[in-house]
């Protein structure tokens, strides 16, 4: 069986972590480089690195912050936020970066997926999806900009979509969810789950280690995401996964 993995997330902007609820109230948490030590020793399985400004205002790539992070890891590192071009994966990727998550410009050129996917293996390549349920249209739709502005793609036949263009993961995220710690979105992810023969990372809702045990049992999904929880240290990284082993869900202890 696939050991299930447990991912902390580092939304960055200006160089520092920061955290909000529903992507808005941000407060500044920390030093990116000091908490990916932090997890790595932890033992987080791998790290989420999203460059929150990049996306909304534009900036450069954070070159220098993500390098010093890969230097201080010994788990994969996933760098994501306003990455457009195939010339910016290979950017990320010669700094350090194991993975890099696209979002708005694959929804802008949805070919940079298969591109950047047959460029540096599928592998390398996940795509993050911000959904919100639309109660008019009982439906599921994607948003862009840190999930404030609403697409009309239905996000089902986005996830379609992306695994046939040659994604390697998905980053999934409940903007319904998000920030305020009551549980992931476990109906749409076990969907979602179904629907694709790849690995799916959860993230929008954790508020406690009970969230994470529900997550792998009733989804299938492949992995958890969350931040404040594991910021603030609300949850800790080595109790949680002793609580998913005594649940019988296969985790790595190191």
């Amino acid at each position: 069986m696939i050991k299930k993995r447990i991912i902390p997330c580092l939304d960055v902007k200006e160089g520092r972590v920061v955290k909000g609820v529903n992507f808005v109230g941000l407060r500044d948490v920390g030093d990116p480089v000091e908490l990916a030590t932090r997890y790595n020793a932890e033992g987080a399985d791998e790290l989420v690195l999203l460059d929150i400004s990049k996306t909304q205002n534009g900036h450069d790539l954070m070159i220098d912050v993500i390098r010093e992070t890969a230097k201080a890891l010994f788990i994969p590192l996933t760098i994501g936020g306003g990455i457009s071009t195939v010339d910016d994966i290979r950017q990320l990727l010669n700094a350090g970066a194991d993975k890099v998550s696209v979002n708005s410009a694959a929804l802008r050129n949805p070919e940079l997926i298969r591109e950047a996917s047959e460029v540096f293996g599928s592998q390398c390549i996940c795509v993050a999806i911000d959904v919100k349920y639309d109660p008019d249209a009982t439906d599921y739709f994607v948003h862009t900009h840190g999930g404030s502005k609403k697409t009309e793609i239905r996000a089902f036949e986005w996830i379609e979509q992306c695994a046939a263009l040659g994604a390697g993961e998905f980053l999934i995220t409940s903007m319904d969810h998000d920030g305020v710690k009551q549980g992931f979105d476990i109906d749409f992810l076990a969907r979602a789950n179904k629907m694709v023969d790849i690995p799916i990372i959860a993230s929008g809702g954790a508020g406690n280690a009970a969230h994470f045990t529900e997550l792998f049992q009733e989804t299938g999904v492949s992995a958890g995401l969350a931040a404040s929880i594991f910021h603030n240290k609300e949850v800790e990284i080595k109790d949680l996964k002793e609580d998913l082993h005594q649940s019988e869900i296969e985790v790595r202890f190191i």
